[in-house]
């Protein structure tokens, strides 16, 4: 039983499978889910996230149903463990998107059906091989460039949370350089380092943007406050004062770098709206790539190469 509980759970071999799987237009004909449903678990709102797993799983020919905390009571009611099984019973596969990432890694320890991270406080997979797909839209790889990202630089401006972990393993493993640009509170720790060490991805890290930026061809941003850290908005705020992403940022980065934000932004804080909405941003061609993401995902789990 396979199971995408982070990018790594993957090979390059595979991430690519999944890659090339979306980018080729037949997939919506592949009804692997037909007469199928697929358990959507949320115990935090979303929008993107919601949207985009429930129409991967019509376009797959299965039905998606929406699952919330409140129903099943994880640890209150039921343990994860037999929330799972439960959920087994009547659907293929189970995307929950949770706060605590050791909720997923029980979820799938009853190895019955694949479990997929939706989100989590360690990873956002889904996110990370939308993302992928959004930067070959603008830098397509050579035809007998065997990994996708060669040569290419991503940048990322902020906090190494989740979205950027996953983000940074996603590039590495797909052969392209990962830069990261944060106060050093707030820059990946050993125990991340060591992680992507062990799948030959090294990682660049600077408390100072203009070192890491010229030269990228993705300026990538996140907010600096992410849900369930509010009680940290001001000192984070404070922390970050410089790292704005703004046009002379972007500038720096060279004409033809594009701007990615997993989104919602804070707008006026981690980017301005100039560089949102400008010419180089891609914010809404990577939030359509998140049904290409989890269309992609959830059909080579169910068989598809």
């Amino acid at each position: 039983m396979r199971h995408l509980l982070e990018v790594d759970d993957l090979t390059p071999t595979e991430l690519t499978e999944i890659i090339n799987l979306g980018r080729n237009p037949t997939i919506t004909h592949k009804e692997v889910l037909r007469g199928k449903g697929v358990a959507c678990y949320f115990e935090k709102p979303s929008a993107r996230t919601r949207n985009s797993t429930e129409m991967a799983v019509v376009q797959l020919g299965g039905h998606p149903v929406y699952i919330t905390e409140a129903e099943v009571g994880i640890d209150t009611r039921e343990s994860a463990e037999d929330v799972t099984r439960t959920l087994a019973c009547y659907h293929t596969a189970v995307c929950a998107r949770v706060f605590d990432h050791s909720v997923l890694q029980r979820m799938a320890t009853v190895d019955i059906v694949p479990v997929v991270n939706l989100l989590s406080d360690e990873a956002h997979p889904l996110q990370a091989v939308a993302d992928v797909f959004t930067i070959l839209d603008s830098f397509p790889p050579l035809q007998n460039d065997r990994l996708l990202l060669a040569d290419r630089v991503i940048t990322y401006v902020g906090d190494a949370n989740n979205v950027a972990r996953s983000l940074a393993i996603a590039v590495g493993l797909l052969g392209g350089e990962f830069r990261i640009a944060a106060p050093s509170d707030y820059q990946f720790n050993e125990v991340d380092l060591d992680r992507l060490a062990s799948s030959n991805i090294t990682v660049s890290q600077s408390d100072r943007v203009e070192d890491v930026v010229p030269g990228s061809d993705v300026i990538y941003s996140d907010t600096w406050t992410s849900m369930g850290q509010e009680a940290e908005r001001v000192e984070r705020l404070r922390a970050f004062e410089g790292f704005q992403v703004d046009e002379k940022l972007l500038a720096a980065a060279g004409p033809t770098a594009i701007f990615m934000h997993c989104l919602p932004a804070h707008r006026g804080e981690e980017v301005t709206d100039g560089v949102l909405d400008g010419s180089q941003s891609r914010i809404w061609v990577q939030a359509a790539h998140r049904l290409t993401s989890a269309r992609s995902v959830l059909a080579w789990l169910h068989g598809e190469r």
